[in-house]
């Protein structure tokens, strides 16, 4: 018989009996499952499964009116089954496209053991030493990813350039918030220049496209990274975007200088600003080296990047002014964001990363 659900928060999300009969068919015997709600994220729904001994994880869109290439989960199934075996994502196990089973298209994968890295490091590693190798371990997955031959898989590669297609959407994306928050001028700008600044397409690789700390797992005992989560975002494009995005998430010990006395900076962790973390230029030097690849149009890549994180976080602001209160950022973003663009324009001026 089946448990019930954990709390009320799974309504609507997952059809429990159905879910049951679906794991059992897949992967034999019939065993009963509890399901709970990850509270953590803000887009795609996370479900926790006890199946016996079996630790899974389901990932399904969340509820309500959905843009048409939003929150595409079959998408994710795609590139984790893909790199599976060859780069550090956690098992596949299932995929069901048909959305009257369970309220949604969905897929299941293996739970990994690990935790994701925020605002504290495990005690274990703590330390100048440890972190040092939380960041090689980062680059170092990184880099395995972008190895991967994707020719090799049942992944195809759009027409247009990676470069070409993440300015046009980020830029819509601008121009569909702004009615609903407040002119922007820089970001225009910003964008222009990013227009005008498009780089030649050197190669393609799997790109993660959210490329970050909090969404990888590392072992609670040593700095090993275990596996790289949240693939929503993911395509095939130049494998500078994911490192770009990656230095723009990075606290550097010299963000502190454009801060207040105790402010904090909502992209970019505090936690990398500790001893032993190395500086953006440091961390993007260790990924060419590692990968062999030179940082060619870096500034480039940089610039998207913090581009698509004011623009994330005006997204967040607008939804906050409508009233969805979901995101704990939202209030944040009214301040946070000119600073961003600021920031951003400084990076244009600069010509480094």
């Amino acid at each position: 018989m089946s448990a019930p659900p954990s709390s009320d928060e799974l309504a609507g999300l997952v059809d429990i009996p159905a879910l049951e009969r679906f794991l059992d068919e897949r992967l034999g015997g019939h065993v009963p499952i509890s399901v709970r709600k990850h509270t953590a994220g803000y887009s795609n729904v996370t479900l926790f499964i006890d199946r016996g001994d079996q630790r899974l994880v389901l990932r399904r869109p969340p509820t309500g009116h959905l843009l048409p290439s939003a929150h595409d989960v079959i998408r994710e199934w795609r590139f984790i089954s893909a790199l599976w075996g060859k780069a550090r994502v956690p098992r596949p196990i299932a995929a069901c496209e048909d959305a009257s089973l369970i309220g949604a298209p969905f897929y299941v994968m293996e739970r990994v053991d690990g935790t994701e890295i925020r605002d504290t490091i495990p005690e274990a590693y703590d330390n100048p030493a440890g972190r040092r190798k939380m960041a090689e371990e980062l680059i170092d997955a990184l880099v395995e990813v972008h190895a991967v031959d994707w020719r090799s898989t049942e992944l195809s590669a759009p027409p247009t350039s990676f470069a070409e297609r993440q300015v046009r959407r980020w830029r819509r994306q601008w121009e569909l918030t702004r009615p609903h928050t407040r002119d922007l001028p820089d970001l225009d700008r910003a964008a222009d220049w990013l227009e005008a600044h498009l780089p030649e397409e050197r190669e393609r690789t799997i790109v993660h496209g959210d490329y970050k700390f909090d969404n990888v797992l590392f072992d609670r005992r040593e700095p090993k990274l275990l596996a790289i989560l949240d693939w929503e975002l993911a395509t095939l494009g130049d494998p500078l975007g994911d490192v770009g995005w990656l230095l723009s998430t990075w606290g550097d010990p010299r963000d502190l200088e454009r801060r207040s006395e105790g402010e904090e900076e909502v992209l970019a962790p505090s936690v990398t600003l500790r001893e032993g973390f190395p500086t953006r230029q440091e961390l993007a030097e260790m990924y060419a080296q590692r990968s062999g690849r030179p940082l060619a149009d870096m500034h480039f890549w940089l610039v998207l990047a913090m581009f698509k994180g004011a623009v994330i976080g005006e997204g967040i602001y607008m939804r906050y002014l409508q009233g969805n209160v979901t995101n704990p950022q939202g209030a944040r973003m009214k301040d946070e964001v000119p600073k961003r663009v600021a920031r951003l324009m400084e990076v244009i001026e600069a010509g480094t990363v």
